[in-house]
C-alpha cells in the first residue's frame, strides 16, 4: 500500500506535532506502507519522511522544481521525482496512492486534502481521504464541516467519506478496511 501524506513545511507550535508526525513514520514503516509526499526535508514533512526512512521504509517524494530550494528537498529518500509544477505534483501524489491522510498543516496541506477529497465527490477516485486529528488540531475544521453539512451544502456520504480519527493505528485499519 502507499499513503500519501499531506502536512506542514513548520514543524507547528506545539511539540506533540513533530512527536506524533514521528510516531506515524514509524507506524507507517512498521504496516510497509511506502509514503508518498511532498519531498521535503523541512517541517512535519522531514521529520515525517525521515521516521519511515529511519526504520527501514520506502518514501516516494514529489517536489516542483520551482520549490526545491525553497523547501529543500529531501535527496535522501527512495524515491525522488522532480515535476515541473503544483499542479503535477499533486497529480502525481494522486495516482501513486491508494489513499490520503493529512497530518497538521497550514493552507497548502489543506488545499491538497480538500482537492483529493473533491475528486472523489466527482467520481474522479475511489480512494480514501482522512484526517489524522493530533490532540484537536482539527476539532474546528470537523465542526465547520458539519455545519456545512447541516446547511446543505456537503452530502451526508460526502462528509462521511472523510474518515477523521486521533488513534494513527484505528485510522490505518479504516483506511485498509
Amino acid at each position: 500500500m502507499r499513503l500519501c501524506v499531506f502536512c506542514g513545511s513548520s514543524e507547528g507550535a506545539r511539540p506533540v506535532y513533530r512527536a506524533q508526525a514521528e510516531a506515524f513514520g514509524r507506524l507507517l514503516a512498521k504496516r510497509e506502507i511506502e509514503l508518498v509526499y511532498g519531498g521535503a526535508r523541512v517541517g512535519l514533512m522531514g521529520v515525517l519522511a525521515d521516521a519511515v526512512l529511519a526504520n527501514g521504509g520506502k518514501v516516494t517524494g514529489v517536489i516542483p522544481e520551482a520549490l526545491m530550494e525553497r523547501e529543500l528537498a529531501h535527496l535522501e529518500l527512495t524515491d525522488l521525482r522532480v515535476v515541473g509544477s503544483m499542479h503535477e505534483r499533486k497529480a502525481l501524489m494522486a495516482s501513486l496512492s491508494d489513499a490520503f491522510v493529512a497530518l497538521p498543516g497550514g493552507i497548502g496541506t489543506l488545499e491538497e486534502l480538500f482537492e483529493v477529497w473533491t475528486w472523489s465527490q466527482l467520481g474522479l477516485h475511489g480512494k480514501p481521504c482522512a484526517l489524522l486529528d493530533v490532540d484537536g488540531f482539527y476539532s474546528g475544521l470537523v465542526a465547520f464541516l458539519d455545519h456545512v453539512e447541516a446547511q446543505g451544502f456537503l452530502r451526508p456520504q460526502q462528509r462521511q467519506a472523510l474518515i477523521v480519527h486521533a488513534d494513527a493505528e484505528a485510522l490505518l485499519a479504516r483506511l485498509a478496511g
